[in-house]
């Protein structure tokens, strides 16, 4: 057994961690309250951790690696458990500030600052979660007065074991839904591979898996074609004692000049290293100046009319970002939607910028920043959309410091869309804005119809696979059989006499006869209610029902 950890092994207890919860992601993602094919915690985790992974380990001091790590996780941080995750090894860091080689005892007050760290990241704390599992755990291993840091761990694994198995009795939405909290899993796999890494056991860095659907059409930019979109170019820079001074190098030398030539800009610093992200016509010039600081690790250049004209935006797998032409504004609104009609409707309503994802699919802080630098505004409204991914915005705006940013509460699709389609701009101030924008959504309910992939008994109803369910946030309205009939059930759940407009958006799964025999429904039967109808493309849900 190791008495103390340094920065080399610190980074491979990281690979570790990322490695286990790889191989275990698709069980954290099965331990989903709601029995529908929604679950993305495991993958959500992952992909956060897969951050500081896959970050370069050149520094033998833990002080500095962990930063470094913590860094890249906050960057690749994206739903509430990855940024919980993120802030945790954030904390970790700042427990470690200053320390060489960490031995147990420093490991424990580490593991107490990433406890505190996580905890601020939440609003309002929920126990019974990832939060309840870590604190519990670090508690009782702090306590145990660990001689190792392989002792501490064994003890917290052992500690937050015992604490998952108890999150139902203090969730009560775990136990009707009869699993343990999904975060608290991952978390424990984090840790079981951290552990196993410190005791020797070797691991290959994971490979990032290309989001590509398949390969680029080359035809698509031939002979003939115009250059339209320019290159997305990213590099990693390491930056060479020889060219600067690596302690006081800022990143804003690069983005000033690069803000000359290009957008969608990113350069972040992670020790020596810059990552860089930019759009541009002339990507000779973003290596020739970048160049003046040090030497390149990775080079990517990407001709972006090729990325265009592929039948799907996530074939761009530097971006999630749907670019859309603007000038400088004074305030640009910046929307997560997902679904080629339900995006369009929120450009049409005034948005600037839309970031792909929703459920299942929640945008990471660093594809947040990317989408503040394509608004190109003075101030940035956000709306996420989706209550899953308001804490990535929050930390995304929270990094960012070229803009003033107000993220709004808007915990589905259906508050972003009563808020846009009332925003009132003339206000003293963007916090006014955001304050009316979430008034706007009060009174606005939000049903959603699915399918279910596992058995089930929630809120008393007993649920099949295969089985359609409508649903608001977590309370089940109806189930059936068929598609169109738990639609129905649904609607008539929906008190739409008191209500004056009704939004029907069709997911890619429905047909347009079942979506014309629904709206018949609601005009014949809820009379007070105007209905309209939007071709949204969305995933997993099959139908979302808007009503104003």
């Amino acid at each position: 057994m190791k008495k103390t950890i340094d920065g080399q092994i610190y980074s491979q207890m990281v690979v570790g961690g990322a490695s286990v919860l790889g191989a275990h992601s698709g069980e954290v993602d099965d331990l989903n309250v709601f029995p529908i094919p929604d679950g993305d915690t495991g993958i959500n985790m992952l992909q956060t951790i897969q951050g500081g992974a896959e970050t370069p380990a050149d520094e033998d001091d833990i002080s500095k690696e962990s930063t470094k790590i913590a860094e890249a996780m906050l960057l690749s941080a994206r739903g509430n458990s990855g940024v919980i995750l993120s802030q945790f090894f954030a904390g970790i860091a700042k427990g470690l500030e200053g320390v060489a080689e960490a031995d147990a005892e420093a490991l424990g007050i580490a593991f107490k600052c990433g406890v505190e760290s996580a905890y601020k990241a939440v609003v309002k704390p929920t126990e019974g979660t990832i939060l309840t599992v870590m604190r519990e755990a670090t508690q009782v291993a702090t306590d145990a007065k660990a001689e190792t840091p392989n002792e501490f761990l064994d003890t917290f694994i052992k500690a937050a074991e015992e604490s998952l198995i108890h999150t139902p009795d203090l969730l009560p939405v775990l136990k009707k839904a009869g699993v343990v909290d999904s975060g608290g899993a991952g978390l424990i796999y984090v840790i079981k591979g951290m552990k196993r890494a410190l005791d020797g056991e070797e691991f290959d860095k994971l490979e990032k898996k290309s989001e590509s659907s398949g390969e680029l059409d080359l035809d698509a930019f031939n002979e003939d074609s115009v250059l339209e979109f320019g290159y997305c170019t990213e590099l990693l820079l390491r930056l060479q004692n020889a060219k600067t001074n690596i302690a006081e190098f800022d990143t804003k030398i690069i983005i000033d000049y690069l803000e000359t030539i290009g957008d969608s800009i990113v350069a972040v610093k992670n020790g020596s290293i810059v990552k860089i992200h930019v759009h541009t016509m002339t990507p000779d010039k973003v290596l020739a100046f970048c160049q003046q600081f040090g030497e390149f690790l990775k080079i990517k250049v990407e001709n972006m009319s090729l990325q265009h004209n592929n039948t799907t935006i996530e074939e761009d797998n530097d971006s999630l970002v749907v670019h859309v032409e603007k000038d400088m504004e004074e305030l640009s609104i910046v929307a997560v939607a997902n679904g080629e009609g339900v995006k369009e409707a929120f450009l049409e309503m005034g948005a600037n910028v839309i970031v792909d994802g929703g459920q299942s699919m929640n945008p990471s802080t660093e594809d947040f920043l990317k989408a503040f630098d394509e608004a190109h505004a003075k101030k940035i409204l956000v709306f996420p959309n989706n209550s899953n991914i308001i804490l990535a915005a929050k930390q995304a705006a929270s990094l960012y410091k070229k803009a003033e940013i107000c993220v709004v509460n808007s915990k589905t699709i259906g508050d972003g869309y009563a808020a846009l389609s009332m925003l009132d701009t003339d206000k003293d101030s963007l916090e006014d804005i955001a304050k009316d924008c979430e008034m706007s959504m009060e009174g606005v309910v939000t049903a959603e119809i699915s399918q279910c992939v596992r058995d089930a008994d929630f809120d008393g109803v007993n649920v099949k696979t295969g089985d359609y369910i409508g649903f608001v946030g977590k309370s089940i309205l109806a189930c059936e059989k068929e598609r169109k009939s738990a639609t129905l059930a649904t609607v008539d759940k929906l008190d739409l006499d008191n209500h004056e407009i009704c939004i029907i958006i069709k997911g890619v799964d429905s047909n347009d006869d079942e979506c014309a025999e629904i709206e018949n429904y609601i005009v014949e039967n809820y009379p007070s209610a105007e209905v309209f109808t939007i071709d949204g493309g969305q995933q997993i849900y099959s139908y979302i029902i808007i009503a104003e």
